[in-house]
């Protein structure tokens, strides 16, 4: 058995101790790899770096579980990529706050510390680092769907700004699984089955084509041009492509909104109105706890 075997075991073996998370505790965070992920290796006992709710230093990503209770449980899961410039993480009001939610609601949630490519002296780049993070986040929660008590064709991912950028690319462009693998987890598919693009940067860099999973969005029409007009653009080529696509625009919003509860604005409601099209397009069942406001 070789390491990555070794390495891909632990993982499924380390994710099986995994319990529903109550408001009061704090999950255990999970590393995508558990030798250290490529690229980083030699840095991967360093510490993150914690100001507030934001998180950098980034060198041994991982994933943080918010499971709900087995009896509110609908199948249905998400990847939260948190924004945050790809110079940090903004895990408040874009991660562990919305995890939350999302776990009482009946929604498996799990929040992406992925690798920061424009941090000072960063030797990440997004289109390598960051996505191998975001694409083996999503395997992960495949890999592991029966532990957590998921459908494995229910797996979506929601991204804020920099992170949106990460869940449209996991759209466009997903990588199959390898049946020859020794790692399971990379005998999955990355590809998600939905996706949440939450005022998503870089819409000019969108490629959208039939046969990509269905899409929910939603932006302010304060926020900067390149994001309210871009992501416009962006809807009518899900609508050509005949890709089922919402498209949410609140008028009184700018950029990151985010979610923080208790907030008594349409924009701070988006999670609610996700929900709703995750029924409409029946990715979302087993509905009693997630059509709760």
């Amino acid at each position: 058995m070789n390491r990555n075997s070794l390495s891909g075991s632990f993982l499924l073996l380390f994710v099986s101790l995994a319990i529903p998370v109550a408001a009061d505790d704090v999950p255990t965070k999970i590393p995508l790899w558990a030798d250290g992920a490529p690229g980083s290796i030699n840095r991967m006992n360093e510490p993150e770096v914690v100001e507030g709710s934001n998180v950098t230093n980034v060198h041994h990503p991982s994933i943080t579980p918010y499971l709900p209770a087995a009896d509110q449980s609908t199948g249905t899961a998400v990847v939260i990529a948190p924004g945050g410039g790809h110079s940090k993480l903004c895990l408040g009001h874009e991660g562990d706050s919305l995890a939350q939610w999302f776990a009482e609601h009946g929604i498996a949630a799990f929040v992406l510390r992925y690798r920061l490519c424009r941090e000072p002296d960063s030797p990440y780049t997004l289109q390598e680092h960051a996505m191998d993070d975001t694409r083996r986040a999503i395997r992960m929660v495949r890999a592991n769907a029966e532990t957590w008590n998921i459908n494995p064709d229910r797996i979506g991912i929601v991204g804020f700004s920099a992170g949106g950028e990460l869940a449209a690319y996991a759209g466009m462009s997903p990588i199959e699984g390898d049946p020859r693998s020794d790692d399971p987890i990379e005998r999955v598919s990355s590809r998600p089955d939905f996706q949440g693009l939450i005022y998503p940067g870089k819409s000019s860099t969108f490629e959208i084509k039939p046969g990509m999973p269905p899409a929910f969005i939603a932006f302010g029409f304060h926020d900067r041009d390149d994001i309210s007009i871009g992501m416009a653009h962006v809807y009518l080529q899900y609508k050509q492509a005949g890709i089922p696509c919402e498209m949410h625009v609140y008028s009184n919003a700018g950029h990151g909104f985010g979610f923080r509860p208790g907030t008594m604005t349409a924009a701070g409601d988006w999670p609610q109105r996700m929900c709703d099209w995750l029924i409409d397009t029946k990715l979302l069942s087993g509905v009693e706890a997630a059509a709760k406001p």
